[in-house]
């Protein structure tokens, strides 16, 4: 009995062990249909989902043109007439008769030096002439009472001949003491030093009762001219080549009379409110830098602009048959300027360009793009190597485009 029992004990284990395996490959099978289904339905949804359309944007042909770019160069700027007001005599700074910054028309005096020596000095020299005046008087007298006698034999020659000798010495006495009286009066003049032109004074390093003389190393102050300014600029060998060859004119001279005016730009980087004009021309360059120097004169009735303002002057510089391209058409990257240009399947290149002047808002290039070329002028941030798009061409609508931008 307990034979049989153990048989049937065995054979029911059997049948479990069987079971939970058929069981196990069933779960398999249904895991495995599910994924698969999964799988199929995710392929037939990619299948069915429409492809991105490429972006509609902008392009634009280039073409050649002229252009007018705007070149800077620093500058510095002084008065027509910058003098150093210096005494021409030595003595003490009696009076200071002007104040730092002042206007001060021509012949107005500045300073005023003790002039009592130098008054002294011209009666001196007038009490010398007057010497002199009266021994020529005596010299003429003496020839006077000797000729007759001479004409009557009761004296000799000689006599009469010494005498004239004395009256031509009285004579030149005269005539120098008479240049000591002009030395006398000049030097009493210097004692008021007066303002050889109009302008606006500097600063003024002697106080009154300074001790001033001619062989001082510092002026009494400096004296600017400013109702017209000279700006000096300098230009390159090479700038200056191009400078003469776009203008017209046989001589140098000629070609400065056909420049057109330039711009002043002021520290702050604002223009200056009136246009200058080119008026001179160095005559040769200078050795160490390797530039020439030009001059541009400004108007400047205002005052605005003074001696040792710096700026810069801009200068127009033509360009015939240049390539333009709109500084918005442009993307910068790692120091490099780059435009997306559009090949014949309507895919966009990537192209990097050279930069050699600036016209308005467009830039001009002297390498990476010719003319006929085709340029996306939009949306390039968001554009990769080798996209497709649709070419937008419609000039309206491009400008259109551009306006908004």
């Amino acid at each position: 009995m307990n034979t049989q029992n153990a048989r049937i004990q065995k054979i029911l284990t059997q049948m479990n062990v069987q079971q939970i395996k058929t069981n196990m490959k069933m779960k398999n099978v249904i895991i495995t249909s599910f994924i698969l289904a999964l799988v199929l339905s995710s392929c037939a949804d990619k299948a069915q989902a429409p492809a991105p359309a490429a972006p509609l944007l902008p392009v634009l042909a280039i073409q050649n043109s002229d252009a007018v770019t705007d070149a800077e160069y620093p500058a510095s700027i002084q008065g027509t007439v910058d003098v150093e007001i210096r005494p021409q005599v030595s003595g003490n700074l009696d009076r200071v008769l002007v104040d730092e910054g002042a206007y001060v028309s021509k012949g107005q005096t500045l300073f005023k030096i003790n002039e009592r020596p130098f008054r002294e000095q011209l009666n001196n020299a007038l009490a010398s002439l007057h010497a002199y005046e009266a021994a020529l008087i005596n010299a003429q007298l003496e020839v006077d009472k000797l000729t007759p006698l001479v004409q009557n034999k009761v004296v000799s020659d000689y006599q009469l001949k010494t005498a004239k000798a004395s009256q031509k010495i009285a004579a030149a006495n005269i005539e120098q003491a008479r240049a000591m009286v002009a030395s006398a009066k000049i030097n009493l003049g210097y004692t008021n030093v007066t303002a050889p032109v109009s302008g606006y004074i500097g600063r003024l390093p002697k106080k009154q009762g300074s001790l001033v003389s001619a062989t001082d190393i510092e002026p009494l102050t400096k004296l600017s001219d400013v109702h017209e300014v000279f700006v000096y600029f300098s230009l390159g060998e090479t700038d200056f080549i191009k400078f003469k060859t776009q203008y017209a004119g046989n001589t140098l001279g000629d070609k400065i009379k056909h420049l057109p005016p330039v711009t002043l730009i002021l520290a702050d980087n604002n223009a200056y409110a009136q246009s200058g004009k080119i008026d001179m021309v160095d005559g040769q360059f200078d050795k160490n830098t390797g530039a020439i120097t030009l001059r541009a004169t400004f108007p400047n009735a205002n005052g605005t602009l003074r001696s040792g303002n710096t700026g810069k002057i801009r200068l127009g510089i033509e360009h015939n048959d240049a390539i333009l391209v709109p500084q918005s058409a442009t993307i910068e990257m790692q120091d490099k300027v780059f435009v997306y240009t559009l090949n014949k399947g309507n895919k966009v290149n990537k192209m990097p360009i050279t930069i050699i002047g600036k016209s308005g808002t467009n830039y001009l290039i002297g390498n990476g793009v010719k003319s006929g070329d085709q340029i996306v002028l939009s949306g390039i941030d968001k554009l990769q190597e080798g996209q497709v798009i649709q070419p937008q061409k419609s000039t309206a609508e491009v400008a259109q485009i551009i306006n908004k931008k």
